[in-house]
This record gives structure tokens, sequence and C-alpha cells, in this order.
């Protein structure tokens, strides 16, 4: 069964089909052919509009193992990459499994690598909780699951990057990076694209310096979005929150 969001007002709450929602706002039996698009009342009145997971409503109800990447800086990923159903992509420090379970639902096939064991069962669970689960065959180095499925290795994909196939994409959000990036040449198909995130600029500079010895084109992009306010005074850059997010670098073969 695929979990959806039962949303009202302000509020959404995720759940399994057949399963029921009891809050202050009454209780509510999902039904097990639940379907979205579907209204659905509560014992005290209360509608929810029942809708389907999709990429933000993953970021927002993913297992946290620490900090995920940003949509924001996803989207950049994307549209400066190019990556598109069919893809074979490497990722490596998977953490939540957000951009993971993105890329998986674009079509492409994802392998993963996470060192900590832990982490890599959560972002398994959430893999499955994003429909993106997939088996792999043949030997587990060089093969890669289907397209639309993310396959979550627990260990350092630098033990592995020997006997990794090419890629089209390779993702990196881990302190080793500059280290993996020295395997990009190898690791991706000629016009091939690296993305590595970091969330300082030290870091970033150490993966540029890797990248153009390894012989990449480089390019880096600060990630900073501002949200806009609009009241009946005007109209202004909203004060809250901070807009920066992190540091992109990206490369290509």
């Amino acid at each position: 069964m695929t979990a959806v969001l039962l949303v009202t007002d302000d509020r959404e709450y995720l759940r399994e089909p057949g399963d029921r929602l009891e809050t202050d706002l009454g209780v509510l039996d999902i039904p097990v052919e639940v379907e979205p698009g579907e209204t659905l009342e509560t014992h005290l009145g209360t509608e929810f509009r029942v809708r389907a997971l999709r990429g933000p409503d993953l970021f927002n109800h993913f297992e946290r193992t620490g900090a995920p990447m940003m949509p924001r800086d996803i989207g950049l990923i994307v549209g400066h990459t190019g990556v598109a159903a069919g893809d074979r992509v490497l990722d490596a420090g998977t953490g939540t499994g957000v951009l993971a379970a993105y890329l998986a639902r674009a079509g492409a096939s994802v392998v993963t690598y996470e060192q900590d064991s832990e982490f890599a069962d959560v972002a398994r669970e959430n893999m499955a909780l994003a429909g993106v689960v997939g088996a792999e065959s043949g030997d587990e180095a060089e093969s890669v699951p289907e397209p639309g499925s993310a396959a979550v290795r627990a260990g350092d994909v630098l033990d592995a990057a020997e006997d990794l196939p090419e890629f089209d994409l390779v993702t990196l959000d881990t302190a080793d990076a500059p280290a993996v990036v020295e395997h990009a040449p190898d690791l991706l198909v000629s016009g091939g694209f690296l993305a590595v995130y970091s969330p300082f600029v030290e870091d970033s500079r150490a993966v540029v310096e890797s990248a153009r010895d390894a012989g990449l084109a480089v390019e880096t992009y600060e990630t900073i979005q501002r949200e806009m306010d609009f009241d009946e005074r005007g109209t202004r850059p909203s004060t809250a929150g901070v807009g920066h997010t992190g540091y992109l670098v990206f490369g290509r073969n």
C-alpha cells in the first residue's frame, strides 16, 4: 500500500490506507481503496483532502538522520546536469536520502552509498516510502537497480570505486568528496556530470581543486533563495529565515 497525505487547512498527516487518524479534529478511518483527490470526513465533520506523495512531501515526511539537501539545491542539480529517465546515478553521502529519492522518482537508476549502517537502514525505509526501492542483480559493485529505483548500500564509496561501472551523473554530499572526485574520470561516461554539495566554502575549494586536477571543467554556485512577503503595506523579501543553504560544484567529464 502507498502512503497518502491527509490535508486540512495548515495541517497534514501521512498515513497508510486502512489506518485510523485520531486528532482533536476527530477520528477518521481511512479506506483501503482510498484515492488521491478524494475528500474524507472525520466523525466531527472535519474534511481532509487526500493527496499523493510528491518530492517536497518526501522532504517534509522522511525520517531524518541529519539535515537533508534542500529542494532548491536538488533543483539546481537537476537543471545543471539534465539528469533524466534512464540515466545511471552514483550518489554518496545518502543521509536521509532525499536527493536519491528525487532522482529515482525522476526515472534515474540510483546507487547511493552511506557510511553509517544505521543511517543506511533509515534511508532504505525512506526509499520504500517514496516508492523507489529496486532490486539489484549480479555482482553488487557492478550492478545498478532498475530505472526509477534506488539501491542504498552501507559502506564507503571509495572502497568500491575501482569496481563500479560508469555513470551519467555522480552526486556527492560527503566530507571525503575531494578524494572521490579524483576517481570522477573513471566513474563518469564521456560528457557525464559531477555535482558536489558542500556546506562550507573551504570544502568547495578543495573539491574544485580536485576536479581541476582530474581534468574536469568546473563551475561553482552559492545557493541563495529569498521568500517574498506581500501585505497591505507593500512587497519585499522576507526578513525571516536564512536564504543561504550551501555551495554546489559542478564538473563535466
